[in-house]
């Protein structure tokens, strides 16, 4: 892993309070897992940068590398990385996910959350 990658990486889960590195955009999503994921964070009204990790082979391994974690898409909040989509899912139908937003002081749409889990219930 180059250098540059994994200081790319580390500035930018530094700099957001919220960060999905996936596979397209949150806007258009280039795979089902990272679909899921941002349309979670979509629905719950979270901020969040989206980082395509297709658009850059060094971004796309040095994330792996980075998490010691081998799936996309990952997802980091206040710098810490959290999972990827079974992990997220899993949190968000749990509620530990909200409580995680909270602790961060990352703001989101608490109701949302609530559907999404009476959806799933």
């Amino acid at each position: 892993m180059t250098t540059d990658a994994t200081t790319r990486i580390e500035e930018t889960v530094k700099a957001n309070d919220v960060v999905l590195f996936m596979k397209g955009t949150k806007t258009m999503p280039q795979c089902g897992f990272s679909s899921r994921v941002a349309g979670v964070l979509n629905y719950m009204g979270v901020d969040y940068l989206d980082v395509n990790v297709l658009a850059d082979d060094a971004i796309r391994q040095g994330i792996k590398d980075y998490s010691d974690w081998p799936t996309i898409p990952q997802l980091y909040i206040k710098g810490e990385f959290v999972g990827g989509c079974d992990i997220v899912t899993e949190m968000t139908l749990s509620g530990e996910l909200d409580a995680l937003f909270e602790t961060s002081g990352v703001t989101y749409d608490k109701d949302a959350a609530e559907k999404i889990r009476e959806a799933n219930a």
